[in-house]
């Protein structure tokens, strides 16, 4: 995977790329979660490498992409990927996204429809403003005081534990939130901002349809809000199809790779066929 900077007004955003694969009619795009960065996806990466052209990025604000000013929404965050996929050759995207990336994919969707060959949502819920209450949107818009001064340690603590079931996924996810130590202001900022994104965007109350072929996976031990009560109704209502990952948490892709991989792959042979 090369590393590459893309320039926007907001700041520069990195991105790692690899278009050098067998098959080459599809390209899958990986887009981690909020206060994650690329290293997420590690075990992806390691698995398509070489199958499939590959794309997976820090998040404005996150990690390498920084300094960046929190003036963008998550629609600004979809035309960056479009525009860098664009740019990179990658013209029949199939985006994975984990639960922040899975709301950049949908808003990707609603944007570009004709764009995406496919769509894999890993412990995500629906944008669709139907899901949701409006006292769960207004605490979205509170979060940042929470992270602002929450103590570090314990939010260490049970920001890695919470999010994954396996010792590997913990220790992914306390490395990833290590970028911060240091510089819980910038945390807090990076979380509060994404909350309050995800927020304006339900409010839109815009359609979010998917069109391509998609896939829902959720682990059965995410505790992460209510993602799970969210994906059964986003299956429900949609019929997107669902799978359960079992004794797996909100970063299931980290708690069970081989699992999580083998439904990726799936996904994208679907979507080679129907190019």
């Amino acid at each position: 995977m090369k590393e590459q900077i893309f320039h926007t007004s907001c700041g520069d955003i990195h991105y790692w790329i690899n278009g050098d694969a067998a098959r080459r009619d599809i390209q899958l795009v990986f887009l981690p979660g909020l206060t994650a960065d690329h290293r997420l996806f590690e075990k992806q990466i390691e698995y398509f490498e070489g199958k499939y052209p590959l794309f997976v990025w820090d998040a404005p604000g996150h990690a390498a992409s920084w300094p960046f000013r929190f003036d963008f929404d998550l629609m600004d965050k979809a035309r960056w990927v479009n525009e860098i996929l664009e740019k990179e050759g990658f013209d029949d995207p199939v985006i994975v996204g984990q639960s922040m990336g899975g709301y950049v994919g949908q808003a990707f969707a609603q944007l570009y429809p004709e764009n995406l060959r496919g769509f894999v949502s890993i412990d995500s819920a629906p944008l669709q403003r139907r899901y949701v209450t409006g006292a769960e949107i207004w605490m979205l818009k509170q979060m940042e005081p929470v992270y602002r001064y929450y103590p570090w340690k314990s939010l260490l603590k049970t920001g890695s534990k919470g999010v994954a079931t396996t010792e590997y996924g913990r220790n992914l996810m306390h490395e990833m939130m290590m970028t911060y130590d240091g510089q819980q202001d910038r945390y807090a900022k990076i979380s509060g901002h994404g909350f309050r994104m995800l927020a304006e965007a339900m409010e839109a109350d815009l359609p979010y349809e998917i069109k391509c072929p998609a896939l829902l996976i959720c682990g059965e031990k995410d505790r992460a809000g209510s993602c799970i009560r969210y994906s059964k109704a986003w299956h429900k209502y949609s019929g997107i199809p669902i799978e359960w990952i079992k004794d797996a948490g909100h970063n299931s892709n980290t708690d069970a790779p081989e699992r999580v991989n083998h439904l990726i792959e799936e996904m994208a042979e679907k979507c080679a066929q129907s190019v």
